[in-house]
């Protein structure tokens, strides 16, 4: 008997895609460990380079289809519109395989003009047909993962949360084993160079799209009596669907664009900038591997909960906006933004703490690591808010406040970056932070822009999120100061056994003071409800 499709309700898919978002994050942060010994310091480099290339193309071709199609298709099964619903999945297919198409081709043409950009003048590090090979490898993955957006972001506009996000899963084993059997035996069998390792890495992407879009297909093949068909011709021309597509991806490609150009400007930057202040190229590129890959690989767990809150919040915010239920959406935001403090701040508390065992673990030593994981966390933190803020902005259509807050941001991370390694050098502090710190800036002022806007424009109130902030304070400082503590009085070397038992400890320590806290003072219960509280304990209780 087939397993049929469940819609899922508001927390039931936050907290499914979050749980499920978690171990895809955790699995891309363990396969780190080995990749990093394989393809070393300077593969990492080269990794990021390509990756970072084929994001931004992936984000102009795909970023707006996902969410663009959650929007609309929930938005006309709200209003009973299952013809114009359908023809939209039809319309967004054409305009997806245009788009992958043309990004395909100049990804893969113009890889040599995209390495001489990232490398500039500098020599003494990677070469351009190094980086060129690495760009052109990854420019296939835009023939298939836009496909795969497309019937994701069907499935979300129906409710169907839990399947897209056993689809990730499934993308990511896959991408996982590409990675981690095609770099080893390139580099350590075969004896090819390390360009050509990464290389076969970076094909992990198309493979592992590719086995998680016949994992979709079949689903919706099998459960074809859930998705209401039209009984009646919608009067709405594919004209009308077309610019409605458009209309809400631009602000959606615009945010991934922006995002994306500040890791690009943050590499091209920090190496920039190190070397103005006495690095070697070669120890700048390091530097920025560790900043554009490394670190964020570890932080990745604190910005898959505000994944999984924006593929959550979008149809849920747009059904009650599309019936001008504007307590629901306001409730809805302040429901968001709570679970995702009061889910990534201990995270991300506890990450800075132990940074020196995190980094240990995955890396080993490095004399730039921990530093750089510590600042990194806080800005994932950020990103994350960001992210959960602008999807709102993307359900409510003010696309205007998305460009002003974004492209603002952007400038400020822009021109504080070089300006920031230059002034943390003069005092003597790392420089190789500026950049992170630039971008925890531009993250802030973009915040605080929205912020206003809903206050002084939707009359939006925020008084729940404060709430839970002010209830979070004391079991934060309190994990703070115990760990602190804990750590001075329990000194020990670094190495791998030791860091991980410390990572295990101090890592339940906190979680346990942070729990017990924020039940006793009811901001779980403000968050999740009292109903799933009462169901998880009893379940622990057993």
């Amino acid at each position: 008997m087939k397993k049929k499709l469940r819609k899922n309700t508001f927390i039931q898919g936050t907290l499914i895609s979050s749980s499920l978002l978690i171990f895809i994050k955790i699995l891309g942060a363990l396969y780190v460990i080995p990749f990093y010994k394989i393809i070393g310091t300077g593969g990492g480099t080269l990794y990021s380079y390509a990756y970072n290339i084929y994001t931004l193309f992936l984000n102009i071709s795909t970023a707006g289809i996902p969410v663009a199609m959650s929007m609309i298709i929930s938005e006309y099964l709200a209003l009973g519109m299952y013809d114009a619903k359908e023809r939209a999945k039809k319309v967004g297919t054409k305009v997806i395989t245009l788009l992958s198409i043309i990004s395909f081709v100049i990804v893969f043409f113009g890889s040599s003009y995209f390495a001489r950009f990232l490398l500039s003048d500098m020599t003494g590090g990677h070469s351009v047909s190094e980086v060129s090979l690495v760009i052109k490898i990854t420019s296939f993955c835009l023939l298939i993962i836009p496909f795969l957006s497309i019937i994701r972001g069907y499935l979300q506009g129906h409710k169907f949360i839990t399947v897209t996000s056993f689809s990730q899963v499934i993308e990511q084993i896959v991408r996982i084993i590409v990675v981690l059997l095609g770099s080893y035996v390139s580099i350590r069998i075969l004896k090819y160079s390390t360009d050509i390792g990464v290389s076969v890495a970076l094909t992990g992407a198309f493979f592992g799209g590719l086995a998680a879009y016949i994992y979709l297909r079949l689903k919706i093949k099998n459960n074809k009596e859930l998705f209401p068909k039209p009984n009646k011709k919608d009067d709405i021309p594919n004209k009308k669907i077309f610019k409605k597509i458009i209309g809400y991806c631009i602000p959606i490609v615009m945010i991934a664009i922006i995002d994306n150009i500040y890791s690009l400007i943050d590499i091209k930057l920090i190496v920039k900038g190190l070397n103005m202040v006495g690095y070697s190229v070669l120890e700048a590129q390091t530097i920025s591997g560790i900043v554009a890959t490394w670190a964020p690989k570890i932080c990745t767990i604190i910005i898959a909960i505000s994944v999984s809150l924006i593929t959550n919040i979008i149809p849920h915010v747009t059904s009650s906006y599309a019936k001008k239920d504007y307590v629901e959406v306001n409730n809805r935001i302040n429901q968001a933004l709570s679970t995702m403090i009061i889910l990534t701040v201990p995270m991300t508390v506890l990450l800075i703490l132990l940074s020196k065992e995190s980094y240990y673990i995955f890396y080993q030593y490095s004399k730039y690591g921990s530093t750089i994981l510590c600042f990194s966390a806080l800005c994932h933190l950020f990103l994350g808010v960001w992210s959960v803020f602008n999807s709102v902005l993307q359900s409510l259509k003010k696309f205007k406040i998305i460009y002003i807050n974004s492209i603002t941001g952007l400038l400020c991370n822009i021109l504080l970056d070089i300006p920031m390694i230059l002034l943390l050098n003069k005092f003597g502090l790392p420089a190789y932070v500026g950049t992170i710190i630039a971008t925890c800036i531009g993250y802030s002022i973009s915040i605080l822009i929205v912020v206003c806007y809903l206050k002084k424009n939707m009359n939006f109130k925020f008084k729940a999120t404060f709430n839970i902030i002010k209830k979070i304070i004391l079991p934060t400082i309190l994990i703070i100061a115990v760990i602190y503590i804990l750590k001075k009085l329990v000194v020990f070397d670094y190495n791998m056994i030791n860091s991980f038992v410390s990572l295990i400890f101090y890592g339940m320590l906190g979680s346990i003071i942070f729990i017990l806290i924020t039940y006793r003072n009811n901001a779980l219960k403000s968050v999740f409800g009292e109903n799933f509280l009462s169901v998880l304990t009893k379940r622990f209780k057993k």
